[in-house]
């Protein structure tokens, strides 16, 4: 027969694993954007706040690719459909919002670029990614995008054949948009 004292080191041994367990789930999201935001993987864009300039003369296309959830009734699109750069050059670009329905609309938009291992090499120095935007009905908005591709890309054996880059944007209605939110540190990001 187990002993009192054992039956209680057992008990705050396994409370101890499930606080533990439940402390993980929560910073497995932070921590996973981290590890993206460091790496590339999957597709996440690097930030930067400035190009180092154009290196050599090798080109790149990066292509912008739209879509809008269905319950957001917006016209949202690039105003160009590519861009040819040089690694290293700072480039910018807009995309267009508009609102179609006949009411206000909140709406937040994620990214990604593909092929996926490329990531890591495209730097955003100014982006509207995860910022709420707002528009009236009929309302537009130019948001723009500031990023250069990193010339280390050139270098990497995996990356060396690349010559076209795609920026993906879906943009999402926001659930709950900014000014409906408690005051507790409630914000946008620019990234």
């Amino acid at each position: 027969m187990a002993s009192p004292a054992r039956n209680r080191a057992t008990a705050l041994v396994v409370v101890g694993t499930v606080f533990a367990m439940i402390g993980m789930s929560f910073a497995a999201v932070p921590l996973y954007r981290m590890f993206c935001a460091a790496t590339g993987y999957e597709g996440t864009t690097q930030r930067a706040k400035a190009a180092p300039g154009a290196v050599g003369d090798r080109l790149v296309t990066v292509r912008f690719n739209t879509d809008t959830a269905p319950d957001l009734a917006w016209e949202f699109r690039p105003v160009q459909p590519a861009v040819t750069v040089r690694p290293g050059e700072q480039t910018l670009v807009l995309f267009r919002a508009v609102n179609r329905s006949k009411s206000e609309l909140v709406g937040t938009a994620t990214f990604n670029v593909t092929p996926l291992k490329t990531g890591q090499y495209f730097d955003k120095i100014q982006c509207f990614c995860f910022t709420e935007q707002r528009l009236a009905p009929g309302e537009s908005v130019d948001m723009p995008v500031s990023f250069y591709v990193d010339p280390a890309m050139l270098d990497d054996p995996n990356t060396r054949e690349v010559d076209t880059i795609t920026l993906s944007y879906t943009m999402f209605r926001a659930r709950t948009p900014v000014a409906e939110r408690p005051a507790s540190g409630a914000g946008t990001s620019l990234n």
